[in-house]
């Protein structure tokens, strides 16, 4: 089957099976003599892989290394889990970055009248990196 199929029965986008092409998260397709790359069912069932490994976050190079224990039948089922481990603390590391980012966003809200006058302490955190009416310090949490 071409790309254009091949992105259609996985999901994913040609542009994108290109990319994974070149960064060798998947081996070059095959060529017909027009020239068109030439998949097979395989290659599909890579590519969903694929597509839901990177569905739940996980980087390409992760994805990678998911691939080679999917295809590896000798693999420890350990060896999966701890990688689905360190991602969900990962996952939670950016949720605790994101909260945090919240919150200093709602008090520079909460502190920003909204109104004609000029002055606003978003701006003024974002000019000069503090956060002069927060406890925390800086705007990021740094002090």
């Amino acid at each position: 089957m071409n790309i254009g199929t091949a992105a259609k029965r996985s999901g994913v986008p040609a542009k994108t099976i290109r990319y994974y092409e070149s960064v060798g998260l998947i081996q070059a397709a095959g060529r017909r003599e027009n020239g068109y790359r030439d998949y097979g069912d395989q290659d599909v069932e890579t590519l969903r892989f694929i597509h839901r490994a990177r569905s739940l976050g996980f980087s390409v190079k992760e994805v990678a290394d998911l691939l080679a224990l999917w295809q590896d039948r000798n693999r420890a089922s350990a060896d999966v889990r701890r990688m689905a481990e360190r991602h969900v603390a990962e996952v939670d590391a950016r949720i605790e970055e994101l909260r945090s980012l919240r919150g200093t966003l709602t008090r520079l809200i909460d502190q920003c009248h909204g109104d004609e006058r000029p002055d606003c302490p978003i701006l003024e955190t974002l000019s000069t990196g503090r956060d002069c009416h927060s406890s925390r310090g800086s705007a990021d949490g740094h002090s």
